[in-house]
């Protein structure tokens, strides 16, 4: 927005022009609270401004944590006194005080984001709330972030070739599968380091239920406090590589009964075998020689039977960007933007909102007829593959519109993206929408008075959004009618195919920690 227009653009914190900068400079931290392993990486991130939006230009690591198992108190809670004092010593090694992050993202996965969990992980970043992107990350996001977080999304550019990443962990495997530089197709399944882990003598200290059903299906005796016979165990992870490839490999309608049984996610298409395999996770620290040393539980056995089966395959196995911290190597970066003045909100009392999610559907818009099924079919499918599909919490529609804004094509655009949003909106939710050119107005009016929607209507634009960003939107502008739009996205680094950078993101904060922001 041009000032002649009347609109200025400042950061929200400190009122800076953000016309009179062109490169600002953040200090960031990622911090994963997993299941199994909590870690946390500082970083700091160059923004260059492109016309209203800053972009990430440069990225820096300046300190990666220890990896801490994850501590529990005996009704299987996070031990939050353990892991504050892991995470205040972090912060201490990196030198760095708690005050001077810019920004940051707190990723929850597993058991990390039960409910018990919630208010002790919350006040354990409660004086930083405001600067934190929460993420839960269920299944399929945690597979679209190791994809994109190991590197595999860009090798697959750089390379122009397929490339599958396995990302092993403590409790699931998660599987994704790339083509220049998108996503085409991901699953998870039960197979992990931790679903049987092993006291210092050896003894069993705690079995997952996916850990019960392979001891079952190849006859091993396993107990709490017991130490399991050592023959039957390695048979026991022999068969969990083969199950794992089993899944890797096989076609849907191919795949035994006792394979599917522990997917989590839909199973791959596999339409083709993979150019490259990247490994990441815990247990891609043994398969690539960087750990040796044994944390009570199966990762060293567990690497090496799937490295033997995946070259015995045949893809060539090629070493990722990142491994154990493919989820949280990027930190929480910002940008601000202006919207455009022509947008609509009601009531004005909704302002501000914070820490939106942000979906971007694959929405029919070009014809001249719309098909309103096919735009709510679509919203609800960007819905489910972010994890957001129960309604639970606010989200926001990026949109593109073409080409022209009659009634009609209006008409059919808004019933579909409320009609997509159902789930969302009957939880009394504010339905927001997030255009790039400039019919915010007119499509939020729409939505209001002729689709007589009773919920609150933010439809705003000006402003060009990806999948896994988050933003903030401000009160608006007295001055201009606008309102300012803090972008927060997960940061990725970036491909060294020519002119290519990939920027991933993540999504999901849910109300785990009981909203700490």
């Amino acid at each position: 927005m041009s000032e002649d227009a009347g609109g200025r653009v400042f950061f929200s914190n400190v009122r800076r022009s953000m016309e009179e900068e062109d490169e600002i400079i953040l200090l960031s931290v990622g911090v994963d609270i997993g299941s199994s392993t909590s870690h946390l990486v500082f970083s700091r991130l160059v923004l260059e401004r492109l016309d209203n939006r800053y972009i990430v230009s440069e990225r820096t690591v300046v300190h990666e944590s220890e990896v801490l198992l994850t501590p529990y108190a005996a009704d299987m809670s996070i031990d939050a006194a353990a892991l504050g004092a892991f995470i205040d010593r972090q912060y201490q090694l990196a030198g760095i005080k708690p005050a001077s992050i810019d920004t940051g993202a707190l990723i929850l996965t597993g058991v990390a984001v039960r409910r018990s969990n919630a208010r002790a992980i919350g006040d354990l970043f409660a004086a930083q709330a405001g600067k934190f992107v929460s993420v839960s990350a269920g299944d399929a996001l945690e597979t679209t972030l190791a994809a994109f977080g190991s590197g595999a999304a860009a090798r697959s550019i750089r390379e122009t070739a397929r490339i599958m990443n396995i990302d092993i962990g403590g409790g699931t495997s998660k599987i994704s599968v790339c083509e220049a530089g998108e996503l085409v197709d991901l699953t998870a399944a039960d197979v992990g380091a931790r679903i049987v882990s092993f006291d210092t003598q050896g003894k069993v200290a705690r079995i997952e239920a996916a850990g019960q059903r392979f001891a079952d299906e190849v006859g091993l005796t396993i107990r709490i406090g017991e130490i399991p016979d050592a023959a039957g165990l390695n048979k026991m992870v022999e068969r969990m590589a083969e199950r794992l490839l089993q899944v890797i490999r096989t076609a849907p309608g191919a795949l035994e009964q006792a394979a599917a049984e522990l997917l989590r996610l839909d199973p791959l298409q596999n339409l083709r075998a993979p150019d490259a395999v990247t490994f990441s996770g815990g247990v891609s620290e043994y398969i690539y020689g960087v750990q040796t040393q044994s944390f009570g539980d199966l990762g060293g056995q567990l690497a090496q039977a799937v490295l033997k089966r995946v070259k015995a395959w045949g893809p060539r196995i090629e070493t990722p960007e990142q491994g154990i911290r493919a989820t949280v190597v990027g930190a929480s970066q910002y940008t601000i933007q202006v919207s455009g003045s022509t947008i609509y909100i009601e009531p004005q009392s909704v302002l501000p909102l914070k820490n939106i999610a942000v979906i971007t559907p694959d929405l029919p818009l070009e014809a001249e007829v719309l098909d309103s099924a096919a735009i709510a079919a679509a919203v609800q499918t960007a819905l489910r593959n972010f994890d957001l599909h129960h309604g639970e919490q606010a989200v926001a529609v990026c949109y593109r519109w073409h080409p022209s804004a009659t009634f009609a094509r209006m008409d059919a655009f808004c019933r579909g993206v409320i009609d997509g949003m159902a789930a969302v909106l009957e939880n009394g939710l504010p339905l927001i929408l997030v255009g790039d050119g400039d019919i915010g107005g007119l499509i939020g009016i729409h939505c209001e008075q002729e689709c007589k929607l009773a919920n609150a209507v933010v439809s705003i634009d000006g402003i060009v959004l990806k999948a896994f960003d988050f933003i903030d939107i401000g009160a608006m502008l007295e001055t201009s009618g606008a309102v300012p739009v803090v972008i927060k996205s997960l940061v990725f680094p970036s491909t060294s195919a020519v002119g290519v950078r990939e920027d991933a993101h993540s999504h999901g904060i849910e109300k785990v920690l009981e909203r700490i922001a």
